[in-house]
């Protein structure tokens, strides 16, 4: 099974970051209208997103070289 990090559909830079915006944001309208319990929940969806898709997301593997590919 492959790992949800790895979804084609993630690998774009500004759609991971997209997220980690989305749930921020998500968290500031929930403390703003006075719910902690969710704004709470939506900051460690945030942070997470954050850890998951844009500090600990696999790099792409590099393409051989046209040259490493001739021999």
């Amino acid at each position: 099974m492959a790992n949800d990090r790895d979804h084609p559909w993630l690998r774009p830079l500004w759609v991971r970051i997209a997220i980690v915006v989305v749930c921020a944001i998500w968290s500031g309208l929930e403390f703003y209208s006075g719910q902690a319990f969710w704004g709470t929940l939506a900051g460690g969806m945030a942070v997470y997103a954050a850890w998951m898709y844009l500090v600990n997301h696999p790099k792409p593997q590099d393409q051989p070289s046209k040259e490493q590919q001739e021999e």
